[in-house]
Formats: C-alpha cells, sequence, structure tokens
C-alpha cells in the first residue's frame, strides 16, 4: 500500500506481518477521509467519540458472539498482569455500546448520535487491502428504532464515498429478521442445509451447528451453489420486521440511492436485527478490493450488555481500502500550500535570525520555506527558482546587523532592501498586489 523505497539490505527489526506503516505519502490520505468524514458528521450532529483499544475480552465474546469467525479466530486477546483477560478491539459497536451503558447516555435526550475514526486489530490472512492492524471510521445512532435512521446511516456513508469521487457505488440490502421470525427461519435453514451437509465446506459445517446463519456468510466457491438455493429469510419475516424493512427501501427510493436487494446478505456479526447492508465499487477492481462499508441495525445489544432495551443502527467503513482505490483512480492530494517566498539566510547570525522571521510569517498565515543547510546563496537560489517561488528573501551578516532585508524578485530579478520589521507587512502588500 505504502510507496516502496529501495532499501540497502534487510532491516533488523521489521513491522508485524498483517500491520503496516503510515508514511507521509499515505498520511495525506488519511487526513483528506478524515476532513470529510468530520465534515459530514459535524452537519448531522454526530458527536466524535474515543474508546479504548483494549476492552475486555467478554465484551466481543458476548457482544458479536461466540460463534464468528471474529471471537472464534482473529482476536488479539491475552491475560494482564492483574489477571484481566483484554482485547485488542476488533471491531467498533460493541466498545461504543459499552460506553453508552457505562457513562449513562440512557439519560441523554435520544437519540445519541456517535461518530468514531482509528486503529482495529484482526489476526487474519493478510491480504489485498485486509490488514492485522486497519483503521476504520463508523456511525452510530443509539435510541431511535425509527427506520428513517437505517436510510441516514446508509446515506451518510455513501455521501461520504460521493465526495471523495467514487462513482458506480452500489448499496446491497437485505433484512435479517428480529427475535420474534428468526428462530422460525433458523429451524427451515438448518432443514435445508442438513440434507446438503456432505457438500459444505468444513467452515459452514461448524456453522451449521453453531448458527446456520453463518453458513450465508460464506465466500467458499464450492458452498455458493448451495446458498443460492437456500430459503430466503425475507420471504418470512414477521409483520414488524417486513414493515420496517419496507420503510428503509422506500426512503432509499426516496433519496435515489441505487440499492439491490440481497437475500444471502447477513453480516459476520451475532448483534444485527433487522436491517444489514454493505456498500461497494461496483467495478472490477471495486470488487476485488472488497466491501467498504457494512453496518445495520442491532436492537439488542445494549440489553445483551447489561441494559434495558435500546434501538440502534450503525455502520463502519474500511479505510485502507477506501485509499487503495483512490490511488487506483489517480486522485491526487496535495502535500503543503505551495510556498511563494523563500528565505536564503547566509552565516550563523542570519540563521538565528531567520527562525524568528519564519514564525512571523507563520503567525500572518503567509506559506514560507527555506533551505538551512545550504550556505551558499547561490545554491539557495537555485533552489529557489525549482520551487518557483515569487519572491526570496535574502538575509546576510550586514543585513542581520542593519535590522534590513532584501527582496529579491524572481522573474524580474530586482531586488529592494527594506527594513526588517517591516518585512511582513511589505510580503503581504506584495503578494495581494499579484
Amino acid at each position: 500500500m505504502e510507496k516502496e523505497f529501495k532499501q540497502t539490505k534487510r532491516s533488523k527489526f521489521q513491522k508485524p506481518a498483517g500491520m503496516h506503516d503510515i508514511l507521509f505519502e499515505n498520511q495525506r490520505y488519511f487526513k483528506k477521509i478524515y476532513n470529510v468524514v468530520e465534515e459530514i458528521a459535524n452537519f448531522y450532529r454526530f458527536e466524535k467519540i474515543d474508546t479504548p483499544i483494549l476492552e475486555e475480552t467478554e465484551l466481543f465474546s458476548r457482544g458479536i458472539g461466540l460463534s464468528t469467525d471474529i471471537v472464534q479466530k482473529q482476536m488479539y486477546s491475552f491475560k494482564s498482569r492483574g489477571g484481566d483477560f483484554l482485547t485488542l478491539r476488533p471491531e467498533g459497536t460493541a466498545p461504543i455500546v459499552r460506553s453508552f451503558i457505562e457513562n449513562g447516555m440512557f439519560n441523554l435526550p435520544q437519540p445519541v448520535k456517535l461518530w468514531y475514526f482509528g486503529p482495529f486489530f484482526r489476526y487474519e490472512r493478510p491480504q489485498a487491502g485486509r490488514y492485522r492492524q486497519f483503521h476504520q471510521f463508523g456511525f452510530e445512532t443509539l435510541g431511535e428504532k425509527s427506520p428513517i435512521v437505517d436510510a441516514q446511516i446508509i446515506q451518510i456513508f455513501f455521501q461520504i464515498l460521493k465526495t471523495l469521487k467514487f462513482k458506480n457505488l452500489i448499496i446491497e440490502i437485505n433484512s435479517i429478521g428480529d427475535s420474534q421470525c428468526r428462530p422460525y427461519y433458523k429451524k427451515l435453514l438448518t432443514s435445508y442445509f442438513r440434507s446438503r451437509e456432505a457438500s459444505l465446506c468444513a467452515n459452514c459445517r461448524r456453522r451449521l451447528r453453531e448458527n446456520p446463519l453463518r453458513v450465508l456468510d460464506c465466500k467458499e466457491e464450492k458452498c455458493q451453489p448451495i446458498k443460492a438455493q437456500a430459503p430466503q429469510l425475507i420471504d418470512h419475516l414477521c409483520k414488524e420486521c417486513h414493515w420496517h424493512f419496507k420503510e428503509v427501501l422506500e426512503f432509499l427510493d426516496t433519496l435515489e440511492l441505487p440499492y439491490r436487494l440481497n437475500p444471502y446478505l447477513v453480516r459476520g456479526l451475532d448483534y444485527y436485527t433487522k436491517t444489514v447492508f454493505e456498500i461497494f465499487e461496483d467495478t472490477e477492481e471495486g470488487r476485488k478490493q472488497g466491501v467498504l462499508v457494512g453496518g445495520g441495525r442491532y436492537d439488542t445489544l445494549v440489553k445483551l450488555l447489561g441494559r434495558k432495551d435500546v434501538p440502534a443502527c450503525g455502520g463502519s467503513a474500511g479505510i485502507e481500502r477506501i485509499i487503495n482505490l483512490m490511488k487506483g483512480k489517480k486522485i491526487r492530494l496535495s502535500s503543503f500550500p505551495k510556498p511563494k517566498i523563500f528565505l536564503a539566510q547566509i552565516g550563523n547570525l542570519a540563521k538565528r535570525k531567520s527562525l524568528k522571521i519564519i514564525e512571523e510569517f507563520r503567525k500572518a498565515k503567509i506559506e514560507v520555506t527555506e533551505s538551512f543547510g545550504r550556505d551558499s546563496l547561490k545554491a539557495q537560489l537555485n533552489r529557489a527558482n525549482r520551487m518557483g517561488v515569487k519572491f526570496t528573501l535574502i538575509l546576510g551578516q550586514k543585513e542581520t546587523l542593519e535590522g534590513t532585508i532584501m527582496i529579491r524578485n524572481m522573474k524580474t530579478g530586482s531586488q529592494e532592501l527594506v527594513k526588517l520589521d517591516k518585512i511582513v507587512k511589505v510580503m503581504k502588500r506584495r503578494l495581494k498586489s499579484k
């Protein structure tokens, strides 16, 4: 993902497998995404939240589900010196629900709308767009059961991707019901898969015993024909879940968002109820990268983790996958504003004085650059030329002692001596007149 740098020999220390340094090139992408997310979050009145990177292991085993791949295979868990069982957070929703309960947010005006941006950890096979330390941003709305919230969460993620110049986006959506209608469907599904168990992959045979819905989440090629003929939950929804899903789709129609029904979409976490959705770019490269955004409604999670019923809905987006696709689209991001002034200094006295001068320009919000490592005026002027600045300020020992500084117009070559204490005001006028 990062730009490769040529190394003369293998370093003694290497980053852990599946993890990566975020170098300066990618920092610009992270900053761009953060700024877009923050702007949209502020508009929709979502409050920023940061939860600890470490949480109690039981928060995830109970909240996400013991039968999920995340809990069974992918968590970084350990016992602390104090005897606590802790886990590096593999996802963001369960920690936010824990914080919601622990900090008494159910006493706030409802709904509570939160967003986050940060690193997460899962032990899985590294591949394109998939890392063991990865980054996500997410939006969660707690305390509102209306289907309009589901549609708004989807709309927010969709608009963030559009703002980042993604095209050909598609939303896949399904309803997985609730405790009223899902048990009957699970019986139908179990019966269907058991009669075909010998044709399923080893993981799906295990999932069938633990949670048959997980079979629908399988990506193995040999399971796809069997999965395609399985009963569809959408045909067995209770009255309330059917109405809720119908309303969500009608809101998406009103918003003119492109979606398609995927009756086998269940997501990989046990806490979901009713609406589940994913967003990806419907192009060859987009399909290689996989899902960019995933989420849904989780009306029972707050109660499961120890509090009364609080309906909720949310989702998260994979930042590394978004960056990979942005790079593929040749979306270039500027690093720094281009300076219009170069400060050349000759001699130690001028160098010492230049630090204060640069700070005065910073306070005035005027971009200035320099090259402290070069002593000769010729070398500094050559660098100023290559950078395309309009003016070079020349400060030597004589000018420093006299309290003056030379302004050189890089286009015409003309020079003018001015008082050093007036230089910021003078340059502000010159740049404005240009």
